[in-house]
């Protein structure tokens, strides 16, 4: 493995749980330690740790600091309070997608901004480039000293009862809150990527590992298990959650990808605003639909996607993610079609090995938590 690849300060946490670590954007990762299934099936039913400190942690803080990121996102943050978040994505001026994004409102004039790690450079050069033309607003990159971890499952608030912080099990959904858990500075969002409660925990990279391990102690009577990239991604597919790279990037707009209830129109301004309200008023050509395997077969991301509507099969578009539904016990994928094959019910052809193999579109989230 190169040598060039990052690591995040719980590396030596992964090595001691025994996890196989692949190479992630740039970053050595852990990708599964007691396997997917059981991890998958810990986070739905119980407790799932994940290690997300490569992600971007981004402020933009002062006077200034809401007027500017306004502009900069497709979300709008005027009506934001302090103490709580939003999910939003910031678009180029032709409207397609630079990154998706949670801001947090820690402070009434401090914002932090998670992006991606595939996209960390990327974003930091577009939110330095553009905070001075606002004026009145300070932004600053702390993703080096910043660790990320995620407590997910639904027994996340009973684990940081456990732990005395009993303030964080009445956090609301996309609540955000300074505290102290397990004798560690904390900044505590309950948010998450796995369609389950929970909560993401930030610190100081040189706290992580010590956090790391109370969690793991607190937690090993409440089923709790470390957990990879790979049911990482398995869980978000299932509450469709968009990953960068497959569902979005610089040649999808949100609202091709399901995700116009984030763009607010009636924002005076945003960066790619004109370019999202002619798309609007021509109509959208293709859409981002779930579908479920009829068929024997999995789907895979860059398969593709087959339709006879035509008289003939011919290729539509292409599947972004597909996996097994853990939970659902079917096999699900997502991908993009011309609009008038977006209707559910409607069926579709996945090319395996060449071969079609009958899907329809269905409705989603996959899962969705009771």
């Amino acid at each position: 493995m190169s040598t060039q690849l990052r690591r995040t300060p719980l590396y030596d946490s992964h090595r001691a749980l025994g996890a196989r670590l692949v190479e992630y954007a740039g970053w050595e990762m852990p990708v599964q330690y007691s396997g997917v299934t059981d991890e998958h099936h810990a986070t739905r039913n119980a407790l799932g740790l994940f290690d997300v400190s490569h992600m971007g942690e981004l402020y933009l803080e002062g006077p200034g600091a809401a007027a500017c990121l306004n502009e900069l996102i497709s979300n709008d943050i005027g009506k934001l309070a302090p103490g709580r978040a939003l999910y939003t994505v910031a678009c180029n001026a032709a409207g397609t997608i630079l990154d998706d994004l949670i801001v947090y409102r820690v402070e009434p004039e401090q914002f932090l901004v998670v992006c991606n790690a595939a996209n960390l450079d990327k974003m930091h050069a577009h939110f330095s480039e553009h905070t001075p033309v606002h004026g009145q607003a300070e932004y600053s990159n702390r993703s080096d000293s910043t660790a990320l971890l995620a407590l997910q499952g639904p027994r996340a608030a009973e684990l940081v009862q456990v732990l005395g912080a009993v303030e964080l099990s009445a956090l609301p959904r996309f609540g955000v809150v300074r505290g102290t858990l397990a004798g560690v500075e904390i900044l505590a969002a309950r948010t998450g990527y796995t369609g389950e409660d929970g909560y993401e925990l930030f610190c100081a990279a040189d706290q992580a590992a010590s956090l790391w391990q109370s969690l793991m102690d607190a937690g090993a009577n409440l089923g709790i298990k470390p957990v990879g990239l790979a049911a990482r991604d398995t869980l978000r597919l299932e509450a469709r959650l968009a990953l960068y790279g497959n569902e979005i990037d610089e040649t999808t707009t949100p609202l091709e990808a399901g995700l116009g209830w984030v763009v607010k129109f009636a924002k005076p301004s945003f960066l790619g605003r004109e370019a999202l309200l002619q798309q609007r008023e021509r109509g959208l050509t293709r859409k981002l639909v779930g579908f479920e395997m009829v068929g024997r077969g999995i789907a895979r991301h860059g398969h593709a996607i087959a339709s006879a509507h035509a008289g003939e099969l011919a290729t539509v578009g292409h599947v972004t993610s597909g996996a097994p539904g853990l939970s659902v016990g079917k096999n699900i994928g997502l991908g993009y079609v011309p609009a008038e094959l977006a209707e559910l019910g409607t069926r579709l052809e996945i090319l395996i090995r060449d071969k079609p193999i009958e899907a329809r579109v269905c409705p989603t989230p996959f899962y969705k938590r009771s």
